[in-house]
């Protein structure tokens, strides 16, 4: 018999709901800008954070939003329009999984592209996911070029 409870999330379960919360932190800073720290503050008070990878969560939201004019450079790459005129959810998934497919080389892209989808499924419009898929799919080929050589 395993020594997990069948209740208690995994790092796949935590990583999942630690995604989803920092997307949610992207969204309103994108609404009301300020520093992180204060937002940190406010979602570990506001929110359920339980069974949420907390460092992940944190390490999400700091480098999505220190790096975002990095990120929505390389987007534009395989975007048609200027990322600033995406809707700011699909322009936060795109955030989160550009960081993580550019800087944690130890996640591989499929659970990233996969997780974007999920996110787009459950947070932005209707076909929002095959959207954020296809930009994903083609980045990959530039970004991780041995990793998705064989596809």
């Amino acid at each position: 018999m395993s020594n997990t409870s069948k209740h208690a999330p995994n790092l796949m379960q935590t990583r999942r709901l630690a995604r989803q919360r920092a997307l949610q932190a992207l969204y309103q800073w994108e609404l009301n800008p300020g520093p992180v720290s204060g937002l940190l503050e406010q979602f570990l008070t506001t929110q359920d954070m339980e069974n949420v990878d907390m460092e992940y969560f944190t390490e999400l939201l700091r480098q999505s939003i220190a790096l975002c004019k990095e990120l929505d450079e390389r987007l534009e790459t395989y975007l048609d329009i200027p990322a600033a005129q995406l809707d700011p959810v699909e322009r936060g998934i795109l955030r989160l999984s550009a960081y993580e497919l550019i800087r944690r080389l130890d996640i591989p892209y499929r659970v990233i592209i996969s997780e974007a989808v999920a996110l787009a499924k459950k947070f932005g419009a209707e076909d929002g996911h095959k959207f954020i898929n296809a930009v994903l799919d083609k980045a990959v080929s530039d970004w991780r070029p041995h990793e998705g050589r064989n596809r």
